[in-house]
């Protein structure tokens, strides 16, 4: 039997819909068409869509004057670097934590429990103080370094799929000779694919557009990452969002080839063809 639905709901669920799409959309629209006008055409066309879409004189002026060549090359590194370093601690902690039982092993899991809920914010005195110490500050490795150990989002997800494994596995493969590296590097690790699609699309958006640790401990220019570069456009009496917003659409390619690219691993199943 059908449902009977209220048209006044079913109105109503359909604007709510369409209300919401274009507050997403908004921001999006308005940067792709601001990339394609001119400084003029920028302030006085509004929202509506440029004169000439193959004008890309902004995009080549965000190239050479926010040196975002720089800026790619420079966040392409932190990032591999960065990423490498969270997929083998983070499996490798997770894996520990997961399987073996040891004292304060809950007091461990409450620690990196409580590092997620202390605002980043309060700690950059002591952060810089630390920086300082270690002689990291003004080079390409503070970045590397902080992004894998001040974050333990890595950690808990990984947590989450260790769980999730059957341990007979690992009672099989000790049956056969294997070892506890061999258990993780063969059996473990691979199984992990889903969740380390999802830490290296997290872990990617969130230091890709981070500005606080390269504004703050790499001020040299050469050091510049393309959360910075755009920095370079805005004056101190005014903003050439025009610019902004080419630097802004190059700057979201990578992340939009890198979600569609990786995305499939996420909704696989953790444990898909380990009995094979």
């Amino acid at each position: 039997m059908e449902r009977y639905e209220n048209p006044v709901v079913t109105v109503l669920k359909y604007a709510s819909l369409i209300v919401a799409s274009i507050v997403v959309l908004f921001p999006i629209y308005s940067v792709f068409v601001g990339a394609f006008k001119t400084r003029e055409e920028f302030y006085s066309s509004g929202l509506s869509l440029p004169d000439n879409f193959f004008n890309f004189d902004n995009f080549v002026r965000v190239i050479e004057i926010g040196r975002l060549d720089i800026g790619f090359m420079n966040i392409l590194t932190i990032l591999a670097v960065a990423l490498c370093g969270n997929i083998l601690f983070g499996s490798m902690v997770a894996f520990a934590i997961g399987r073996f039982d040891f004292k304060l092993k809950n007091g461990i899991i409450g620690l990196f429990l409580l590092g997620q809920l202390i605002p980043t914010i309060t700690t950059q005195v002591a952060l810089f103080s630390v920086v300082k110490s270690l002689m990291l500050y003004n080079k390409l490795a503070v970045a590397m370094v902080l992004y894998m150990g001040a974050d333990v989002l890595q950690i808990i997800i990984y947590l989450q799929f260790v769980r999730s494994i059957p341990k007979d596995l690992d009672e099989s493969a000790m049956m056969e000779g294997a070892s506890l590296f061999r258990i993780y590097r063969s059996i473990i690790f691979p199984l992990l694919a889903p969740a380390t699609a999802t830490l290296v699309i997290l872990k990617t958006i969130s230091i890709y557009n981070d500005f606080t640790v390269p504004f703050l401990f790499m001020q040299d220019e050469r050091l510049q990452v393309v959360s910075t570069a755009i920095a370079a456009f805005v004056g101190p009496n005014a903003a050439q969002l025009n610019l902004i917003s080419a630097a802004v659409l190059l700057i979201f390619i990578p992340t939009i080839v890198i979600f569609l690219v990786l995305q499939k691993y996420i909704f696989s199943g953790v444990t898909s063809g380990a009995v094979k």
